[in-house]
């Protein structure tokens, strides 16, 4: 069936997720740490106890999201829009934890559907709330009903030099470790697959590219302490390729920065970021 706008409201779940030291290492890599951030990429570095990347919680998150109820669409003419996620403790290098999801939006844009999700999660070990996370995809294509377009809210930048910024590169074969951490979709790694939604070769994992953003937010603003990190939410503007270099610009105001990723051709690739710290 196509996509139905009347799943609005809907919730799945619980379901349990764990993870273990190696799958928080294996995310590390794959978002670009290495060996200047040995406190997230081992588990066995004298005086260095390992601690998880923030940005770790859209992998272990999102859990009991009732996908099977909003219909169906081209999966390869679907891309993620926009992410965010609030964590409300650090996450742990090992535990499980327990999710429900709700389907909080079901938008006609036309030319596409964007179907908005939200899910909360509780750490299973101390039975406390571990993590929030908030995801929408934009599939094109499948909108055209004549529903809802929905919000249009817009960040409005600084006319102001950013407060911080960092610059890292991406690995051509970046979208090929990343992917080990759980999503094996083709439009990543398959040059035929990727031609059937449009690209010239695979793209990066729009995830992967929030995980190098966040890396820079945490130090350059949390002075790399996951602790201190509170939220991240951000819209997913243009593709990446693997091998890009990636350049995020943050705005800082005493706990909250807007921030935005840019290409080495100055591309936005990610707009309209709101990061909370302390």
């Amino acid at each position: 069936m196509p996509i139905n706008p009347d799943a609005v409201g809907e919730t799945g779940g619980p379901v349990s997720r764990s993870w273990n030291s190696k799958d928080a290492l294996l995310y590390a890599v794959g978002v670009g740490a290495g060996t200047e951030e040995l406190q997230f990429t081992t588990e066995n570095t004298k005086d260095v106890q390992q601690r998880v990347l923030p940005t770790f919680a859209v992998i272990i998150g999102g859990g009991g999201t009732p996908m099977g109820k909003v219909g169906s669409f081209n999966a390869a003419m679907m891309v993620h829009g926009e992410q965010g996620f609030e964590l409300f403790d650090e996450i742990p290098p090992d535990g499980e934890l327990e999710s429900t999801g709700k389907i909080v939006g079901i938008y006609d844009k036309g030319s596409a559907a964007v179907l908005e999700f939200e899910a909360e999660a509780v750490n299973k070990a101390t039975g406390k709330p571990l993590l929030k996370t908030r995801s929408m995809l934009f599939c094109r294509g499948e909108g055209g009903w004549g529903g809802d377009r929905g919000p249009s809210d817009r960040v409005e930048f600084p006319d102001a030099e950013p407060t911080h910024q960092v610059t890292y590169a991406t690995r051509e074969d970046q979208a090929l470790t990343y992917r080990l951490s759980g999503d094996r979709n083709p439009l990543h790694s398959d040059p035929s697959f990727a031609a059937m939604g449009g690209f010239d070769k695979p793209i990066l994992h729009g995830l992967c590219t929030y995980g190098f953003t966040g890396r820079a937010l945490l130090h350059a603003l949390c002075d790399g302490d996951p602790s201190r990190f509170r939220s991240m939410n951000a819209r997913f503007s243009r593709p990446v390729i693997p091998g890009d270099e990636l350049t995020v610009s943050m705005w800082a105001n005493g706990g909250k920065a807007l921030f935005r990723t840019t290409n080495q051709n100055g591309d936005v690739v990610i707009d309209q970021g709101v990061c909370g710290y302390s």
